[in-house]
């Protein structure tokens, strides 16, 4: 082997060498690097454990009650299928307001609100029983048409719940079920507030028949919707609220699903509106119209019906539900809470008025059939919907109809023509 192979070799060996040095350093250093983590990994792992105990600890020494507490919050609805109390909320809801915004009609304590949150769930017999309507207050024959009506109604209702409605435990909890259940103490009514569907001259009625106001025509629709005047039965306790349902007369007024929709969109997407269009239009917009214009994102203005229609049922929307819009089969469980007075929006006024005969009002007290916004709109008839309806499939107006399905059905109404 001559000097010049030698030399090589040794060259050869020596990168080798280095090479695989070098390889060696940074594989120890790796080695040395995840052992650190790990025990950081584990340190931090015990770290947030503990706060987790400790945050349950917390809330178990929240949850413990003194024995007058106890008594005073006990099992206040008697023992049968049972709702699950979680919360208290409070869902009053101006037109232009957020969905459940907040009111100040509680009459608990903040103390006692926090303690029930965290009460052991109470029980309640569902459905609630119907009881026959008190009629001593009607008088005369007047009322004979519309008290026929309302029977069928009533029996239609009550009959439909016990054949399909299949009563099993409510995955609502109590408070959020009462939610939209205006309280007339008074009089002793309950009223299940179905936006679109005479609502606000129904809160005016409530106000005057609360002594809050003399004449219904005089209160303005901030003052309905704003001022906060009304308390929700979850403003009440559980044996208020048990107590109410129990013994109040319970109304709720519907109207046709698809001309309650139309008139909602109208209302909402058709006039200037600072919520519904930066909340609910901007995102309607963005998902449902392609190409759109960066004014029409930025404001959320011009919500055509068919985009509406496409969010509406859409199982992945991009803005929650809303009450104008919602069943009433959830907004007012009329399968649970068994309703004494079924009004309809098609009949409003005589049944409105049949009503406050049957609760005894003053006979001056009149239900207000006017409409306080956009009153120069035509009102939102069978005719109208045709119109708004003529722009979408047969397969979009059936889907529709299919969301709308179990409303159209406890009520009695007569499917659209598709």
């Amino acid at each position: 082997m001559n000097p010049k192979q030698v030399f090589l070799s040794v060259l050869l060996f020596g990168t080798a060498g280095l090479l695989l040095f070098m390889y060696l350093q940074v594989w120890i250093e790796e080695q040395h690097t995840g052992r650190i983590e790990k025990k950081r990994e584990q340190k931090e792992t015990l770290v947030t454990t503990g706060k987790i105990q400790e945050h349950i600890t917390n809330q178990i020494s929240k949850v413990l009650m003194p024995e007058d507490l106890k008594k005073k919050t006990g099992n206040l609805l008697s023992v049968g299928r049972p709702t699950r109390v979680l919360r208290k909320s409070s869902n009053s809801q101006g037109e232009n307001e957020p969905p459940n915004s907040s009111t100040d009609n509680s009459i608990e304590t903040h103390q006692e609100a926090k303690l029930r949150v965290f009460q052991k769930p109470t029980e309640m017999k569902w459905p609630l029983v119907t009881r026959p309507l008190n009629k001593s207050s009607v008088q005369g024959n007047k009322w004979k048409k519309a008290d026929a009506t309302q029977e069928k109604r009533r029996s239609f209702l009550h009959e439909f719940c016990k054949k399909y409605g299949g009563v099993k435990n409510p995955q609502s909890n109590l408070f959020h079920m009462v939610s939209r259940i205006y309280v007339e103490d008074k009089h002793r009514i309950l009223y299940c507030e179905v936006p679109k569907a005479g609502c606000s001259n129904w809160k005016r009625v409530l106000m005057v028949l609360n002594g809050l106001a003399s004449f219904a025509l005089n209160i303005s629709h901030d003052t309905v919707h704003y001022g906060k005047h009304l308390k929700t039965l979850d403003s009440f306790d559980l044996k208020g609220v048990h107590m109410r349902l129990n013994t109040y007369t319970k109304a709720v007024f519907v109207r046709d699903p698809m001309e309650r929709l139309v008139s909602a969109f109208r209302d909402k997407f058709e006039h200037p509106n600072s919520y519904y269009h930066p909340v609910f239009g901007k995102a309607i917009i963005k998902k449902y119209r392609p190409n759109a214009s960066a004014e029409a994102l930025n404001n959320g203005s011009g919500v055509k019906f068919k985009e509406f229609v496409y969010y509406l049922l859409d199982a992945h929307r991009p803005v929650g539900m809303d009450i104008h819009w919602e069943k009433v089969s959830k907004l007012c469980y009329p399968c649970l809470i068994n309703y004494d007075f079924v009004g309809k929006f098609e009949t409003l006024e005589e049944d409105a008025n049949y009503f406050l005969q049957l609760i005894g009002a003053p006979t001056e007290l009149k239900f207000p059939n006017f409409k306080d916004r956009h009153s120069s709109d035509e009102r939102t008839s069978a005719h109208v919907v045709r119109q708004y309806l003529k722009d979408l499939s047969r397969a979009e107006r059936q889907r529709i109809y299919d969301f709308y399905h179990l409303d159209y059905l406890m009520f009695n109404y007569t499917a659209p023509h598709l």
